[in-house]
């Protein structure tokens, strides 16, 4: 993808209908749009990343995909060990942060961090609304997959764990649907998808490393209903012999994923979008060009 370009650039002059001074030009940056250079590029970053997500082979989404499940599963080991020694489901949340880092560092997708990055480049018109269905399909179920080989090898090499898992899992999917809990699922897709957006805006390792642990800390150490993390805690639940069945555990699943979508894209993804509509439009218009040339 190529840089989106701006005519005033390299001309030291400026706009004739333009009240805008060449020295005030300088401190506000070279480009023309009224969006700041930095969140300009970052824009550009966010479609070009979003594109070569949705461009994958079906073999290397199914395959990271379920790498992203397996790491997710590290992340829920932990957060059961703390848990079990601890009783503090906040320590337990900062615990289950190894499972970001482990997602971060290892390049693998979740689907729930699949809300901003992909539907930026979708918008900007370098990927089709079919391939970004594709992505989310395909990795959700292959989290699923990799998570739940995950808890099964866990529940067999952890028994001691096993009753905590069981009281883990039990408190999402044996509990009732009420306003408290539609909100705590929405609020686990915005939470997820703001922690991917400062993850982007991080300009360190350190930053983007504070937001995965910070992400986690919310998620999980304020048992929020996250359809992957919490399907794993059901999972390992229902390997150790929980008083639920794959059933309830699917009926419970079902909304819980289609609430966190619903936050992620409402409330982080849809004001994304808005805040950028300038940089977006130029980015289709660049597409349009390349299509007719």
């Amino acid at each position: 993808m190529t840089a989106r370009t701006h005519e005033s650039q390299g001309t030291g002059a400026s706009d004739p209908g333009s009240d805008t001074d060449p020295s005030a030009r300088a401190e506000l940056g070279e480009g023309d749009s009224p969006l700041e250079d930095e969140l300009d590029e970052e824009v550009d970053e966010l479609v070009s990343e979003g594109a070569q997500r949705l461009h994958r082979t079906w073999v290397e989404l199914l395959v990271t995909g379920f790498f992203g499940g397996l790491e997710v599963g590290l992340g829920v080991l932990a957060l059961l060990a703390v848990y079990e020694a601890t009783g503090s489901h906040l320590l337990a949340g900062i615990a289950f942060g190894i499972g970001f880092l482990a997602l971060m560092l290892a390049h693998s997708e979740l689907f729930t961090e699949g809300f901003l990055v992909p539907v930026t480049a979708v918008a900007a018109k370098r990927a089709s609304g079919r391939q970004l269905l594709r992505f989310w399909g395909g990795t959700l179920v292959t989290n699923l997959l990799g998570g739940a080989l995950f808890m099964a090898l866990a529940m067999t090499a952890f028994p001691a764990l096993r009753s905590t898992a069981v009281e883990s899992g039990a408190h999402f999917v044996n509990s009732s649907w009420s306003a408290e809990t539609v909100v705590l699922a929405v609020l686990a897709g915005s939470t997820i998808t703001l922690m991917t957006r400062m993850q982007h805006g991080a300009t360190s390792e350190v930053g983007k490393v504070a937001a995965a642990f910070a992400g986690a800390f919310l998620l999980a150490g304020l048992q929020m209903w996250h359809s992957v993390l919490d399907s794993l805690l059901a999972f390992g639940a229902l390997f150790a012999g929980a008083p639920f069945g794959w059933v309830d555990w699917l009926l419970w699943f079902v909304p819980t994923a289609l609430l966190n979508v619903a936050g992620g894209l409402l409330l982080v993804t849809a004001l994304r979008l808005l805040r950028t509509k300038v940089a977006l439009d130029e980015e289709r218009e660049e597409v349009e060009r390349e299509q007719a040339a």
